[in-house]
């Protein structure tokens, strides 16, 4: 959870103009959501909320998808230090990210798109995980000499932020869509968690499958 915001009576969403709201990121696929809390739901901010299920914190249909600028000047300043810890608690994820990031063309590799890394960084890693995999981050940055959580965590909030053309991790809203016709989205981290993770692909169910308020998120999109 970024923050549990008071009713705002100027907000899109009815709900929230009458009523406690939360503002959410997924710690699988990094989705940016708002939903109604259970009376009885015991959250505190930074914490973990279940979306589903009896032990679920908020109310059933209530969440919907929202766009960095909708979020709280309290939850943008705690965005980059959960987003963090959630990349350090996938570490396995992203470090098969670094062994097996691909190329986009014959000239630019998906690695260039992490903010200070340029095609000497870039082909260093190649070199390296080509001689043994990464088997770390503290390997990557001995090998690499980079901070492999802090370049992902940049990118993350880059995209995040939706104002880019590549999405390597992000699955941008669709008011992002759009407003730009020359997006390209990977969907990487659908792939690593089916690689790396096995079974964990199915988190997605915390996301995706808990019932997102359509309207609300064609709304969110002006």
């Amino acid at each position: 959870m970024l923050d549990f915001c008071p009713p705002n009576p100027e907000d899109r969403h009815r709900e929230h103009r009458e009523r406690d709201f939360l503002q959410l990121i997924g710690d699988t696929y990094f989705t940016l959501m708002e939903a109604l809390p259970r009376e009885d739901a015991e959250i505190a901010i930074g914490s973990k909320v279940s979306l589903l299920g009896p032990n679920s914190a908020i109310i059933d249909c209530s969440t919907v998808l929202i766009g960095y600028d909708d979020l709280s000047s309290y939850a943008k300043s705690k965005l980059g230090e959960v987003v963090e810890n959630i990349v350090r608690e996938k570490e396995k994820v992203f470090v098969e990210f670094f062994n097996t990031a691909p190329p986009v063309n014959i000239r630019f590799h998906t690695l260039e798109l992490l903010p200070g890394i340029g095609k000497k960084t870039v082909h260093k890693i190649i070199e390296e995980r080509e001689r043994e995999p990464f088997k770390s981050f503290e390997d990557i940055k001995k090998r690499v000499k980079i901070d492999p959580v802090k370049v992902l965590v940049d990118r993350i909030l880059r995209e995040l932020k939706g104002d880019e053309r590549y999405y390597l991790f992000i699955t941008p809203p669709p008011w992002v869509r759009r407003s730009r016709r020359d997006i390209v989205v990977f969907n990487l981290l659908e792939k690593l968690y089916e690689k790396v993770a096995g079974g964990e692909a199915a988190a997605r169910s915390e996301e995706g499958a808990a019932r997102v308020d359509k309207e609300g998120a064609e709304k969110a999109g002006g």
